[in-house]
């Protein structure tokens, strides 16, 4: 049975910083296309980072690019979300999900087959 279970999130300054963790297991997920969405209350669940099965493949989000860095550990079935320069607006509840189509960045939520219960994230102006 595939779970995602996410970790690291909390309340922060803006400014600050934050890095999330997905620990993933029932499978091996190398092959497999890992991402982070996030849903603020009242609005729709949005694309925020993704990484291909190659570690080197990645893709943002325009608000976050430069600010957010996701990177993955195979060996450990870990994926990461790098949170800096936080802004209020980032406040979400935010989601790993796993997809075994790796070969390419999938930015649309429908495209993620397995997805972790989330993490909020409270940034304070």
């Amino acid at each position: 049975q595939v779970q995602l279970v996410e970790s690291g999130g909390g309340l922060v300054q803006a400014g600050g910083s934050l890095r999330l963790s997905c620990t993933a297991s029932g499978r091996t997920f190398s092959n497999y296309a890992m991402a982070w969405f996030r849903q603020a209350p009242g609005k729709e669940r949005e694309f925020v980072a993704v990484i291909g099965w190659s570690t080197g493949n990645t893709a943002y989000e325009d608000s976050v690019k430069g600010r957010f860095t996701i990177a993955r550990d195979n060996a450990k079935n870990m994926v990461y979300l790098q949170m800096n320069s936080l802004k209020p607006e980032d406040t979400a509840g935010y989601y790993c999900a796993a997809t075994p189509n790796g070969f390419r960045l999938w930015v649309t939520a429908s495209n993620y087959d397995y997805w972790g219960q989330g993490t909020q994230v409270t940034v304070s102006s």
